[in-house]
């Protein structure tokens, strides 16, 4: 464990209850239960939905919960497959942006947030990395559309959130061993038990290697996830989490289209430099005080550390030149970023008869230090296949200290649910964040800037029981978006304020014979004002005024069919398009995108699921389709729509053993998860198998 992290457990114990701490918004995760493998969690709260502990089905919006025991039986080895198989998010990760969504026709991780217990960790350039594996994770929530009044700006599209397994004074072990196509190989152990007479411990150790399914596709991946919980008084508990987390993922940045399209000769292939470097490395401290004040009030304070560190040195440009047979490689891109997070957040949650009142404040502060090589030059040119990848070496531009900022945020929240009788549930919830981003220019001082955002969300919802186990629900609710990153912005984007969502939503959910069937239907409409776009006079000036609207249809439901037999399944129908955006042209001009549809958002996908068990064995088949998207605004060229079919077979050989088969793509499909310049595709991995065990204790 890095010596960083290790000074800052102490540190951030003592100034548990410093109000006047910088602080990041740190949601309450209360952990419940899991209730199997089987169904959409209708009947447990959905953290990341409200701060209130509504169930699901209560809750005016549309939010899913994926427990450990449906991940590892559909033998999702990633947080990002089992995030894709929830309803209307689809992948569109890439090696410059990590981990990278789309979600009701908002793309990209200043849309669509990726945290880790309530937690968010910021990285420049909008590059989401962490959590990347489920190891060590209770659930995964997520929620669907504008979520600014529970977690601030940057989440109009969707929050997915990996919540932890918390200690248990009950001992239990588990190890995990698995290996696989490309060879990988994997293992996980986790354990907890008591500690002391009032205390409990976890800890969570996951590693993972593999060479891949392209030349040089090494990756390689670790972490290690520590907690402990104690009671220090009667109704005063402390909680405590040390983590370290390094990856180092698959240094590919995308395949060239040969005559536009998809080339099966070139699957293999991998155009960046032989010495290219992709790295993240994470360090995390949190403390958490929770003081039950009264019967009816509990106040919390919570303050977390987070490092992060990430390096890149690639070639990220490729183009296919059918007339010399060749690819031609540019963007020679190295990228340094160094990033130190301090958050506290002190929460009031109070009951008086048919109300549950939320009151927080949230302050935090990001220092950030970008590195690059910028211009990003050098060039080069290499055959399609059987080359040698040269080295990233070729390039002049030398790495130099670009700029740094710093991020300061305030954020003030409330939310209200007030039981009006046994069918009638109101909510409503407002926040305010304040971000002050002072930027330094470590070339030139004349470049040296700052700005002041802020943003006001609101949300009202009602939830309506036509029956026990029937809810009709609607919301109104608002949020924003920042138009880069907050971490990154340059003295040209330092003139934007953030954008302005608004959603209106209306659902219906439901649960049949005691959980024998589960299902959701949704309609809703967003309008995003205040996007970026050129102005009509000068091409080359950019400006807010841009605006884009998103409607669409989303159900989802699990139903037993038999004694044996589940099948669960979602669908998504998203109409996304501009109403008004203007991009660069040629010769200077301005062209229109009004009635486009944002790149990386399809208009339809879906899931499928059906698992079949007979006494020991358990058996099942996944179908997952994402339908055709653009690769740019401009809606010229378009990723195909496709379809890919996985299995699990699984064995219990006895209660504390358990042997499965993971089937991956077993089509063999060859598709493109996303594109990655008008050339070039990242593609989707090829037909593979992988066989675990897992024993539990």
């Amino acid at each position: 464990m890095k010596t960083t992290l290790l000074r800052a457990l102490p540190a951030t114990i003592g100034l548990l209850c410093a109000t006047g701490a910088f602080a990041q918004a740190v949601p309450t995760v209360t952990i419940h239960a899991g209730t199997g493998t089987d169904g959409l969690a209708l009947d447990r709260p959905n953290s990341t939905g409200s701060r209130l502990d509504i169930s699901t089905l209560d809750l005016p919006a549309s939010a899913e919960t994926l427990n450990a025991a449906t991940i590892a039986a559909r033998g999702d080895l990633s947080v990002k497959d089992a995030v894709t198989r929830t309803t209307g998010l689809t992948d569109s990760s890439s090696p410059g942006n990590g981990i990278s969504y789309s979600a009701r026709g908002f793309n990209g991780n200043n849309s669509v947030a990726l945290l880790e217990n309530g937690q968010r960790l910021l990285v420049g350039s909008g590059t989401a990395t962490y959590p990347s594996d489920p190891w060590g994770y209770d659930t995964i929530e997520v929620l669907r559309g504008p979520g600014s009044v529970v977690h601030g700006s940057g989440t109009t599209g969707a929050i997915i959130n990996a919540v932890r397994k918390e200690p248990r004074r009950e001992a239990s072990l588990e190890v995990m061993g698995g290996v696989g196509g490309g060879q990988a190989l994997r293992a996980g152990v986790g354990a907890t038990g008591a500690l002391g007479e009032q205390g409990a411990f976890r800890i969570d150790a996951y590693a993972g290697r593999s060479d891949g399914f392209i030349e040089r596709g090494e990756a390689r991946h670790g972490k290690i996830l520590t907690s402990m919980t104690t009671t220090l008084a009667p109704g005063v508990t402390l909680s405590a989490q040390l983590d370290h987390a390094e990856q180092e993922p698959v240094r590919y940045f995308g395949t060239p289209l040969v005559n536009g399209g998809l080339a099966k000769a070139l699957r293999d292939e991998n155009y960046n430099a032989g010495d290219a470097v992709l790295r993240y490395v994470d360090d995390k401290a949190v403390a958490r005080l929770d003081w039950q004040a009264a019967p009816n009030l509990a106040i919390s304070n919570e303050l977390a550390y987070f490092k992060a560190r990430r390096d890149w040195r690639n070639i990220e440009s490729y183009s296919y030149d059918p007339v010399r047979n060749v690819v031609d490689r540019s963007d020679y891109i190295g990228i340094r970023h160094n990033q130190e997070q301090t958050a506290n957040r002190l929460e009031a949650r109070y009951q008086h008869g048919a109300n549950q009142i939320v009151a927080g404040w949230e302050v935090s502060t990001i220092n950030f230090r970008h590195t690059n090589n910028a211009p990003y030059g050098g060039a080069s040119t290499v055959a399609p296949t059987g080359f040698d990848p040269g080295s990233f070496s070729d390039t002049t531009d030398a790495f130099v200290p670009n700029f740094a900022t710093d991020t300061l945020t305030h954020a003030f929240y409330l939310e209200d649910a007030y039981r009006v009788n046994e069918r009638l549930l109101l909510t409503a919830g407002a926040r305010h964040d304040r971000y002050r981003i002072d930027y330094q220019d470590l070339r030139a001082a004349s470049g040296n800037h700052n700005a002041t955002l802020r943003s006001t969300a609101v949300r009202l919802g009602a939830s309506w029981k036509l029956d026990p186990s029937t809810s009709l629900y609607g919301q109104f609710s608002t949020g924003s978006d920042p138009v880069t990153s907050l971490l990154s912005m340059n003295l040209a984007n330092s003139r934007f304020k953030l954008t302005d969502a608004r959603q209106v939503e209306a659902g219906i959910k439901g649960v049949l014979d005691g959980g024998a069937a589960e299902w959701t239907a949704a309609l809703y409409r967003i309008e995003k004002d205040d996007i970026i776009t050129r102005d009509p006079d000068n091409a080359a000036i950019s400006r807010q005024g841009g605006s884009q609207t998103s409607q669409g249809a989303e159900v989802s439901a699990s139903v037993r069919l038999a004694q044996a037999w589940r099948i669960e399944g979602n669908l998504a129908y998203t109409k996304a398009e501009f109403d008004a955006l203007l991009e660069s042209g040629a010769g200077g001009s301005s062209i229109s995108r009004a009635g486009n549809r944002p790149a990386d958002v399809p208009k339809l996908s879906s899931n499928l699921w059906l698992t079949h068990r007979a006494g020991a064995w358990r058996t099942s088949a996944g179908l997952r389709y994402v339908g055709e998207r653009f690769i740019s605004n401009a809606n010229t060229q378009t990723l195909p729509a496709y379809t890919t079919l996985d299995a699990s077979i699984g064995w219990t050989v006895n209660r504390n053993v358990q042997v499965q088969l993971n089937l991956r793509n077993l089509t063999d499909r060859l598709y493109a998860i996303t594109g990655y310049g008008p050339g070039q595709s990242l593609l989707g991995d090829e037909r593979h198998a992988e066989l675990t065990v897992h024993w539990r204790y």
